[in-house]
């Protein structure tokens, strides 16, 4: 029998308090619509109190979705609630979040109580939040260290205060999955009234357990998890949404389901990673540029022939066009013949094998293989075939003034020349060729790499294009950087301008 678990995402409160990754009221719109989309239950828009700013953005995110339940964050105080009410008015489903601290820890050094005394204020807590909302969470903050007899009093006090779900944090990262799950389990077993609440996670990477510890709680009974979108969130950051969405999509024998939309994890991670500015780590889990490259020849080899061989995710599940299969000196044959194939060409055995011997000796030089180094070897030119090439290109620009460009498109042997201005070099040059190809367009990644050092090196432009809901990427290299970039551009729009 299938059992729901809760995504409740606190990308824009928790993950948004990483130095340098705050958004302005129309940006933090964009993602929460995003992750309604997505398919999560819960998006905690701020803590009202901390800002003006955080006060107008729970607004305005409770006017603009739908379906998700609005969440605001407040201390056990009468004011914090108070203005979290006001905030949560236009929500159609809102949640006040409030609570304290429970670790002697907190209890000793950060308000100089005791347990009594904090036990009274969580209960006085959610009864004046009880005033305003129905739904009303409970958080224990320091829970992992928390004396779990202690921890049980309260969770079964402020249950009977009326609270309809209790967060139970790692909020420094400190348990062990075992130990946190055994956490969640005594609360299971030992709380008078667990049944009238859910009990939810809320796990920090500090010791790079997040993920196993919410795991670990959902197993033994939490039914509601509190994550961010790539894992974002203070010091090293908090259980990432798309790892635990994608644990139990792989685990059904669980029975453990989601709301989550999986097909479009991916391009809600590029959104939430571009907007607040945080790249992602090339080897992080379901979305880095790495979770699906496969250099060694062996697993190239295993995954041409069966993708299960060494993956257990299809990438598309997530959004993901296809798996990259990544040419590297450890490469086998198998690998060079799918990219050749691919790039539209096919060879005989032997004259395989001796592209091969050639592939091998440059990639002993090189850390990667590219395309035009693959039609290199075997005498291609992969621009001869394009139907739209670059004539020429102008590029005026400076301090002070606005910079212009004009360009010329040899298009199936016809000439057209086109100019623009726009916000920078790169810019102008692309709305030029906008200008002259009439397609809906937009760019989704662009990306520029030195090949080596120094200002005279080539620089390398891979970029993503979306054209009717489908990517295509393109590349060039070049010393002008500029050319390189609208030359990128072109060589993607030649892959779905017939």
């Amino acid at each position: 029998m299938a059992d729901k678990l809760f995504i409740f995402d606190t990308t824009l409160r928790d993950g948004e308090q990483v130095p340098g990754c705050q958004l302005n009221t129309l940006e933090k719109i964009q993602v929460a619509r995003a992750l309604e989309e997505l398919g999560v239950d819960v998006i905690e828009a701020g803590f009202p109190i901390s800002s003006p700013g955080d006060f107008k953005s729970v607004i305005e995110i409770s006017k603009a979705v739908t379906w998700p339940t609005i969440c605001a964050l407040t201390r056990a105080v009468e004011k914090d609630i108070d203005v979290a009410a006001e905030a949560l008015k236009y929500a159609k489903r809102g949640r006040i979040h409030t609570g304290i601290g429970t670790s002697d820890y907190h209890i000793k050094h950060k308000f100089n109580s005791n347990r009594d005394d904090i036990l009274a204020r969580a209960i006085a807590c959610v009864k004046y939040a009880k005033r305003y909302v129905e739904d009303v969470e409970f958080y224990a903050e320091d829970a992992g260290r928390t004396d779990n007899a202690y921890l049980a009093r309260v969770v079964e006090a402020v249950i009977k205060a009326g609270a309809t779900v209790i967060n139970i944090p790692d909020t420094t990262g400190y348990c062990l999955p075992d130990e946190y799950g055994a956490k969640i389990k005594y609360l299971m077993e030992n709380v008078n009234g667990i049944d009238k609440a859910i009990l939810s996670t809320h796990c920090h990477n500090d010791l790079g357990m997040a993920t196993a510890n919410t795991i670990s709680g959902v197993l033994n009974g939490a039914r509601q998890v509190e994550v961010t979108m790539n894992g974002i969130g203070e010091r090293a950051g908090n259980t990432a949404l798309e790892e635990v969405a994608m644990i139990f999509q792989s685990h059904k024998e669980t029975g453990i389901i989601t709301n989550i939309n999986s097909k479009k994890i991916y391009s809600c991670s590029r959104m939430v990673s571009s907007l607040m500015n945080m790249p992602i780590q090339p080897n992080k889990a379901i979305v880095g540029r790495n979770a699906f490259a496969h250099s060694s020849g062996i697993h190239q080899d295993g995954v041409l022939k069966n993708r299960e061989s060494y993956e257990i995710i299809d990438p598309k599940d997530v959004g993901i066009d296809d798996n990259a299969i990544v040419l590297t000196a450890r490469s086998g044959r198998a690998a060079l013949k799918h990219r050749l194939s691919i790039l539209g060409v096919e060879l005989t055995q032997e004259k395989l094998d001796e592209t091969y011997d050639a592939f091998l000796k440059l990639a002993d030089k090189k850390k990667d293989i590219n395309d035009d180094d693959v039609l290199l070897l075997v005498g291609k030119d992969r621009t001869e075939t394009h139907r739209i090439k670059l004539e020429y290109l102008q590029v005026t620009s400076g301090v002070g003034v606005q910079a212009v460009a004009s360009l010329c498109l040899n298009i199936a042997g016809e000439k057209f020349e086109a100019a623009a201005s726009g916000n920078g070099p790169v810019d102008a040059a692309i709305k030029a060729v906008k200008t002259i190809i009439h397609r809906s367009m937009s760019i989704q990644e662009f990306l520029i790499q030195a090949i080596d050092k120094g200002s005279d090196d080539m620089g390398k432009v891979h970029m993503q294009v979306e054209h009717e809901g489908v990517t295509y990427y393109g590349f060039s290299a070049n010393t002008d950087i500029i050319a390189a970039s609208v030359e990128a551009f072109i060589d993607a729009i030649n892959k779905f301008v017939n």
